[in-house]
């Protein structure tokens, strides 16, 4: 299976985001990543729900929403509204994970945990099998931009151990200072899902940087 390829919107030039978004839409990637940020769980705010509604319309390409804030599952309808493929929440934001978790499964939409990089895989020991995906931050919250944290790909060894040995089916996504080196390690290591924001968006030709992501 080719590795999945989910650009963040964070990277794209939002004074021109028609153009980006039709690049997104000609590429070969498979998801669109939108990282919804607060201002209180990370030090930043990113964009709103009027904002990704115009995104959504305009994407042709799953959208893969990462919520990046205090009690997401009080948003769990607008992302549903978005007609977003999946949700994913950060286990640190959630200390009801498990019932948050759930409530997103049942309106359709995939549900993914995010763990910071300071958190520890073996959390998930008695949720992973209810994961369709988990999300492994490469960089701490909160910026575009950041250098890979290097211990991701022993992480990510952890994580693929955990899945095996549980029957899980969950997905494996890293997201943070993805590009050609980093994601060929990581990709080696097990993982599905690449995030890539800048090596993307910032390349010569990001439709091409993509193929390459997803050939990896």
């Amino acid at each position: 299976m080719s590795t999945i390829v989910s650009p963040s919107l964070l990277s794209a030039n939002f004074g021109n985001l028609e153009k980006d978004l039709n690049m997104i839409n000609r590429s070969e990637c498979d998801w669109l990543h939108i990282d919804v940020m607060d201002g209180v769980f990370v030090p930043n705010i990113s964009f709103g729900f009027p904002v990704l509604k115009y995104v959504s319309d305009l994407c042709e390409k799953k959208l893969d929403v990462h919520l990046m804030i205090v009690q997401p599952e009080k948003f769990i309808r607008e992302v549903q509204a978005l007609n977003a493929y999946t949700m994913n929440v950060h286990y640190e934001a959630c200390p009801h994970l498990h019932r948050v978790v759930q409530q997103i499964k049942e309106t359709g939409m995939k549900a993914g945990v995010t763990l910071n990089p300071a958190t520890p895989v073996c959390v998930l020991n008695d949720i992973i099998s209810d994961l369709d995906f988990v999300m492994l931050m490469s960089v701490n919250p909160g910026f575009g931009g950041q250098k890979f944290i290097e211990h991701t790909v022993d992480k990510v060894k952890d994580l693929k151990s955990l899945i095996e040995r549980t029957d899980s089916k969950a997905l494996i996504e890293i997201d943070g200072g993805v590009n050609r080196e980093t994601g060929k390690r990581l990709v080696q290591a097990g993982a599905d899902i690449l995030v890539a924001g800048n090596a993307v968006f910032k390349a010569e030709s990001p439709e091409a940087e993509i193929s390459y992501l997803k050939n990896l």
